[in-house]
């Protein structure tokens, strides 16, 4: 998989939806790009409903926290938005590594 970064957004504007599409590799450092894009999407319609789907990216623990924590308090980070605008995100979960390649990667 490409450790680079590769994110889509498809908006619907008539149904007040967004779909953020991410592939690669996300971490606790690049997921603030992908904040900045869900901020956006998120500026384009008030009441959007985000929907962010990791399924083709690998993401770090850490970084899927960070994403849930945003799920759930319905808010981006203050410091990607200082404003606080609500923020309706859900999020896709990201793919699964099969066993075997994990037993590989950690011997």
């Amino acid at each position: 998989m490409n450790s680079k970064l590769n994110i889509v957004v498809r908006v619907d504007l008539d149904h007040a939806k967004a779909l953020v599409i991410a592939k690669g590799h996300i971490t606790i450092h690049s997921v603030n790009a992908l904040y900045v894009v869900v901020k956006r999407a998120n500026s384009l319609r008030e009441g959007l409903d985000l929907e962010l789907d990791l399924s083709r990216a690998r993401v770090d623990h850490e970084a899927l926290e960070m994403l849930h924590t945003a799920s759930n308090t319905h808010q981006l980070p203050v410091r990607i938005d200082p404003q606080q605008a609500p923020c309706t995100i859900s999020v896709l979960a990201p793919r699964r590594e099969p066993a075997a390649a994990r037993h590989l990667v950690a011997a």
